[in-house]
């Protein structure tokens, strides 16, 4: 078995030139293949027969989960998390291995299918820091459990994979491990710690008027009015009803109504995101959001609003003992002028369900992916933009680098 990783100084990780060819041949193939979130069954028999040529066990967890474990003698049992869903974006990087896929999304209309989060990069770090630890398995002990989780996107992977039976199926880890790749200089890491990433919950409403001829509006129950109006109100939620020194974001991401220009519609559609870093932020924000839906409605004279929850992603914290230990171990890897602490992020992740499940510590950071050239443009290509393109050789060797050190340093500390 050939070594993907050689260490030539203490704490300093290398690729050499066979272990960077397979891991860019990785990250092209998954990038150019990706899938939606829970569709993505060609990935996970990709990273299936991965992990399987590389020795591990493996089985198939919450439909296209996939779960390998690796047993390295006693000591403690370390899991690290990588996402594997794409999304419904048309790819315009201009990359030789652009995406072409298509997909279906769960309404039935076809869209293109694009990484553009850079989930292929967090699948393609995560299997180059698991050869590098089979290879090396005299330099550290205790079991490896790598969690190949399937969409995040719609905070519906991580949920899936413990309804159907993980910690029962794989053994419990004593501390979960996740990283991001984001829009700052290749090579850099962003660390926070305790609360980091946000509450968040989408809503579907269903506005409900009644259809009449344009010409005739004293005849009908206007829902595009009612969503006018509704949209408007909700942007004082956040800057009339809520303590400046807490945060929090309502958008409107949708609003479809009607079929032609000289009919009042029956109804119309929105849909919401709400974002906060706290569950008491959180309940007064969605009861404020509620309350002007209804309320908008009643002063329509329409039928109350339907409301729907589409999902809920769970808040991401940080553990403060494990994310100085391992912040330690990724400064002594890769220089500690590369390792800064961040702010927290309005952004939402479903990690935060694995170790809030499993009833143990969890730690997630950023890594960057942008090249001095990209972040000095007019229009830094930011996650799920149709530009999103990371630079290859330094964001991927980083991923590897900081997994590697993250593990290792936590199965010594375990």
């Amino acid at each position: 078995m050939h070594a993907p990783v050689t260490t030539t100084a203490p704490g300093r990780i290398h690729l050499d030139d066979e272990p960077r060819g397979r891991l860019r041949q990785d990250y092209r193939h998954l990038h150019r293949h990706p899938e939606l979130s829970m569709q993505e069954h060609h990935t996970a028999e990709y990273l299936t027969r991965a992990l399987e040529a590389a020795g591990l066990e493996t089985f198939r967890c919450g439909g296209t989960g996939v779960v390998g474990v690796l047993r390295n003698g006693e000591g403690p049992t370390v899991a690290f998390r990588a996402d594997t869903d794409g999304l419904p974006i048309e790819e315009e990087t201009g990359l030789p291995y652009a995406s072409g896929a298509r997909g279906t999304l769960p309404d039935g209309t076809e869209v293109p299918v694009m990484h553009g989060c850079g989930h292929d990069v967090h699948t393609a770090c995560l299997l180059g820091a698991v050869r590098h630890l089979v290879a090396q398995q005299d330099g550290w002990s205790g079991t490896l459990l790598v969690l190949f989780q399937p969409g995040e996107e719609t905070a519906a992977g991580a949920r899936a994979m413990v309804e159907d039976g993980l910690w029962e199926r794989a053994p419990r880890p004593d501390v979960i491990l996740g990283q991001h790749v984001m829009p700052i200089p290749a090579g850099e890491i962003r660390h926070i710690t305790g609360n980091a990433m946000a509450l968040a919950d989408s809503w579907r409403v269903t506005l409900r008027g009644r259809q009449s001829h344009g010409s005739q509006p004293q005849d009908a129950i206007d829902p595009v009015v009612l969503g006018a109006h509704i949209v408007t109100r909700l942007q004082t939620v956040v800057s009339r009803e809520l303590d400046a020194r807490r945060s929090a974001v309502v958008t409107v991401g949708t609003f479809h109504a009607g079929l032609k220009e000289n009919i009042i519609p029956e109804q119309a559609e929105i849909t919401l995101n709400i974002r906060s870093l706290d569950e008491q932020t959180r309940r007064r924000v969605l009861t404020a959001v509620r309350r002007v839906i209804l309320a908008e409605a009643e002063a329509s004279a329409a039928p109350a609003p339907v409301i729907e929850e589409l999902y809920t992603f769970p808040l991401l914290t940080n553990d403060p003992d494990w994310t100085a230990s391992i912040v330690e171990a990724l400064g002594a890897e890769l220089g500690p002028d590369q390792v800064m602490e961040s702010e927290p992020l309005m952004g939402s992740e479903d990690f935060g369900t694995l170790p809030a499940s499993a009833g143990v510590p969890g730690v997630y950071w950023y890594f960057g992916g942008h090249d001095a050239q990209t972040l000095a443009g007019e229009h830094v290509p930011m996650n799920h933009s149709p530009h999103f393109a990371p630079e290859e050789e330094t964001t991927l060797e980083t991923g590897v680098r900081a997994a590697v050190a993250a593990l290792c340093r936590a199965f010594r500390a375990g």
